[in-house]
């Protein structure tokens, strides 16, 4: 379902809005410069072709959220650092389900519509390419709005954001794509007795005149839009120590903190684990946010990596640690890869999911827990997987070329593991770990494509890796598993291929480690 075309200010409003917080002014384009026109409205993602804005870049967005229990509304605006890429008469954000109050950029009033999921604003002057100037958009949204998609979870007493993948936009208006990585600030005013929280480190807590209170959070690492986190609700902070020091605080119903202590725990020791692998954590702070909802569509996975606080389900943690703790390894990989470095298009998913099911299933294995089909290795797991590798390719596609249908399919996930064993099948253990962290240490704060971890694997182990990969990760049969030649691959099954519903596995819970 799509909106149509509509301006989404009365006429006479339009152009004349009051203007926002005062910023740097827009530099017109000389009559002698460069031709402008309007900014593209795709940046040509493979699975996603919809999302993302180009003609610019967001550096920093500030969002401030006041949220009313009476009404369930957020009052909003987002102001937005941007730089253009090119000369603009117009640009756009991705935007879906806010009513649009008022535009500015530069501290001017500018004219705005919304057409589909896109917000089209026409600036008072034209952007000459390098200007640097912000965009303020205020607005009202409710999370509790019938929407194609959303990122909002609704909850008793408030509400929590899952934006992953294509949502962010429902949430606050943004150049929704990983490619486009940001600064982030936050601003959130709720009534006494809540507790608003955001993704990093808490900077200041201001009681207003009327007896709300205003948590204010910053990121102090770039975060793509799909990972922001915002949630308002009756929750305590637990603050412990994680290794070297690290500021650990979890997000917690009030009513549940002494029931899922022992699942919050946890976490020091999964860290001490994994940064044994990959290195150090790579961000300020970390910690889980247990959804205060039971409600079972609530939102469609166990988990969601959210920058520095991972967003679950909470009857999930209340299970005994060898049902939790596979699952929680692999969201807490999300940190590397996801994360720290994310994906430039959404066909490179398989960098995420592969990545965090392969050392969560190290984990599982490592302490002894057979998985859900009872095996107990990793090379066990990974000879059943390989069997069923070209029925995968059939139904799924490859497993490095995704669409908007099968993105969250097993192959994204176990497909994405077997690559990776036989990738260190090939090269060894030592270098297969050298490949790891050269990866995450050049594209640490960024954005990679599958292209590059090809190029970083060909590079480190000093082979030429690209058509082994390439095999893997693109062809329609699966390979011969090195140092395996007595594995098989069960032919697929005749007939058509099923296909279930987008919107019921749009995150998708087909993590092994679950």
């Amino acid at each position: 379902m799509r909106y149509r075309t509509r301006v989404t200010a009365p006429a006479a409003l339009i152009g004349t809005a009051a203007v926002l917080a005062a910023a740097p002014a827009v530099h017109a384009l000389p009559a002698t410069g460069a031709p402008a026109g309007p900014g593209p409205e795709t940046l040509g993602d493979p699975v996603y072709p919809a999302l993302g804005n180009d003609g610019y870049r967001v550096h920093a967005y500030h969002l401030d959220l006041s949220y009313d229990p009476a009404t369930g509304l957020v009052e909003a605006s987002a102001t937005l650092r941007i730089r253009t890429t090119a000369a603009l008469t117009r640009f756009s954000l991705d935007a879906l389900g806010l009513d649009i109050r008022s535009i500015s950029v530069g501290g001017r009033a500018a004219v705005f519509e919304q057409a589909g999921e896109k917000l089209r604003i026409t600036p008072a002057g034209r952007l000459r390419a390098g200007t640097r100037t912000t965009v303020c958009v205020t607005y009202t949204a409710d999370p509790r709005r019938a929407l194609p998609h959303t990122g909002w979870v609704s909850t008793p007493d408030g509400f929590a954001v899952c934006a992953q993948p294509e949502s962010a936009h429902t949430v606050f208006p943004c150049n929704d794509h990983p490619s486009d990585k940001a600064d982030f600030t936050f601003r959130i005013t709720v009534p006494a007795g809540l507790r608003g929280v955001a993704n990093g480190l808490l900077t200041g807590v201001e009681t207003l005149a009327d007896g709300r209170v205003a948590h204010s959070y910053a990121s102090r690492s770039p975060m793509a839009t799909e990972l922001v986190q915002i949630t308002v609700g009756d929750y305590v902070v637990r603050e412990r120590q994680g290794p070297h020091g690290l500021p650990l605080r979890d997000v917690v119903p009030a009513a549940r903190a002494a029931a899922l202590e022992p699942a919050l725990a946890l976490t020091p020791g999964q860290i001490t684990w994994l940064e044994a692998r990959l290195g150090a954590f790579p961000f300020e702070t970390y910690g889980l946010l247990p959804c205060n909802s039971d409600d079972p569509s609530a939102f469609d996975f166990t988990g969601l990596e959210t920058q520095t606080l991972t967003l679950y389900k909470p009857n999930f943690l209340l299970q005994p640690e060898r049902s939790i703790g596979s699952h929680m390894m692999h969201e807490l990989v999300h940190s590397w890869f996801g994360n720290l470095v994310s994906p430039a298009t959404w066909a490179d998913l398989w960098l995420n999911e592969g990545h965090a099911d392969f050392y969560g299933l190290l984990y599982r294995y490592e302490k002894g827990w057979p998985d859900s089909l009872g095996l107990t290795t990793l090379e066990a797991r990974m000879r059943d997987t390989y069997a069923r590798g070209d029925q995968w390719r059939r139904d799924s596609g490859p497993v490095a070329a995704p669409n908007a249908v099968n993105l969250f399919d097993d192959q994204r996930y176990l497909g994405g593991v077997l690559v990776l064993f036989a990738l260190r099948e090939l090269i060894g253990e030592d270098t297969f770990r050298a490949v790891e962290t050269t990866f995450l240490d050049r594209f640490r704060n960024s954005c990679a494509s599958t292209e590059d971890y090809i190029a970083v694997a060909s590079e480190v182990s000093g082979q030429d890796l690209s058509g082994f990969l390439r095999d893997w990760l693109y062809g329609t049969r699966t390979p011969r598993m090195p140092g395996h030649p007595d594995w098989t691959v069960v032919p697929p099954a005749a007939g058509a291929a099923p296909r279930r519903p987008r919107d019921t596995h749009r995150h998708g819970d087909n993590s092994a480690t679950l």
